[in-house]
């Protein structure tokens, strides 16, 4: 951890916290007062930089680092299930929690749905969509699986193409749609090393049939990190009338776009992984004349078949979790979305750049900056991918998550914000020496 001497020599050379420096009283633990004021500030100190060099500026990311608290007992590279909020967000749903305890249904019944459309204004926003287009979920499968089974035009005998990439809960959805109303699943396989657009784009179009309807794109692969180029499948399918539903899970606030830019049709994401907001947040789009083609999971008579709001009848929302969502979207902008992305991508080279010569090790995801960012995959050849997560926790408590499918087989590596380059130098050590055993 960072000494308190340390800290402030780094506050000196930086300039940054010149005008609230003496918050910082004697005690370690006031080292955690970073906020999203000062990373505000501290963008603008290296605007006049590119996203990629800002990337390498570990001025900058120190104090991006601060506004994070992690264990000190491991090194977390397994931040794709979902990660951590920085310290203000996770005090702001505390805040949040206490207000809901307070006053309970009279905000339910006040002020929940109100509150509700603000944060969704944000979001769509952010975004690059209307509000009346997207609905906060709890997570991705919940926002795809809304649309997998609610689906009117898929009929009996309609296909469905899909990759065995894609992720598990997506493709058993459309494996229990097809044992209900008789659609079929086309499983193709894609490559992990692709030398072009052009070559995933033909993938699918060769399994394209008369009786395809719509095809399940993963923008970026949860087992591997490599993004797909969703827009040019879409084109390329919109232009035989099918449909595409874009699994965003790990894209949202990671890599740098807007959902128009992938021209799908329908989206889902989970805002708990790259957006940071509080577990349990999620985000569906439905192109605005789908919407009425698409039926609920749950009965609504209140609103239009063409009203995303039909969709929101759940039961009682974690409306402390959907308020914080602005907090998160406010720390994603006083970081920037390109700079973001940039760092992201910049860590995930750092380690696989040092590890791909190594003639026992396999990188699993291509290395271009168009085909990956921050989301990578690892193994050493004689070590399964459980073996190797094992020995890597147990031995020098670095967490991994093994995946073992048939189409790939490693440990998948997720550095987030908060890493630092000295935890990534160590992860590399340690797979450099269980490749030599």
């Amino acid at each position: 951890m960072t000494s308190r001497r340390d800290f402030f020599k780094k506050a000196s050379a930086f300039g940054v916290l010149s005008t609230i420096s003496p918050v910082f009283g004697e005690e370690l633990e006031q080292e955690r007062l970073i906020t999203t004021d000062l990373i505000e500030k501290a963008s603008r100190k290296i605007a006049h930089l590119s996203p990629e060099e800002a990337a390498k500026d570990e001025d900058f990311w120190y104090w991006v680092q601060k506004a994070f608290v992690q264990s000190p007992n491991f090194i977390n590279l397994e931040n794709g299930y979902c990660s951590p909020q920085p310290l203000e967000t996770m005090n702001a749903l505390f805040k949040n929690i206490q207000l809901m305890n307070e006053l309970p249904s009279f905000y339910m019944r006040r002020n929940q749905n109100p509150d509700r459309e603000e944060v969704k204004k944000q979001l769509a926003k952010l975004a690059g969509v209307s509000s009346e287009e997207i609905m906060i979920t709890r997570n991705t499968t919940e926002a795809l699986e809304t649309i997998i089974f609610g689906l009117q035009t898929l009929k009996e005998g309609d296909e469905v193409i899909m990759t065995n990439q894609d992720y598990g809960s997506m493709l058993e959805a459309f494996y229990l749609r097809a044992r209900r109303y008789g659609s079929k699943n086309v499983i193709i396989s894609l490559p992990l090393h692709p030398k072009s657009n052009k070559e995933i784009v033909d993938c699918y179009e060769k399994a394209i049939t008369p009786r395809t309807k719509v095809i399940l794109v993963t923008h970026m692969i949860n087992l591997t990190g490599q993004i797909l180029p969703v827009r040019e499948i879409a084109e390329m399918a919109h232009s035989k009338g099918i449909e595409i539903i874009s699994d965003s899970a790990h894209a949202f606030a990671h890599i740098d776009f807007k959902i128009p830019d992938l021209q799908c049709d329908y989206f889902g994401t989970s805002l708990h992984k790259w957006l940071s907001t509080p577990l349990g947040a999620g985000m569906m789009y439905i192109k605005k004349d789908k919407i009425k083609n698409i039926w609920g999971l749950y009965g609504e008579t209140g609103f239009a078949d063409d009203d995303i709001r039909k969709f929101e009848r759940i039961g009682t929302h974690p409306c402390w979790t959907n308020l914080t969502i602005s907090n998160a979207i406010r720390f994603h902008h006083a970081i920037g979305a390109k700079r973001k992305e940039a760092r992201l991508r910049y860590l995930k080279n750092y380690w696989a750049e040092k590890l791909k010569n190594n003639p026992k090790i396999l990188i699993n995801v291509p290395l271009e900056a168009e085909r990956s960012c921050g989301l990578g995959n690892v193994a050493v050849i004689g070590k399964t991918p459980t073996q190797l997560a094992d020995i890597l926790y147990d031995k020098y408590r670095i967490f991994t998550v093994g995946i073992e499918t048939e189409a790939v087989n490693g440990i998948r590596v997720t550095p987030h914000l908060y890493t630092t380059l000295e935890e990534l130098d160590a992860f590399v050590k340690a797979m450099e020496e269980i490749a030599k055993t």
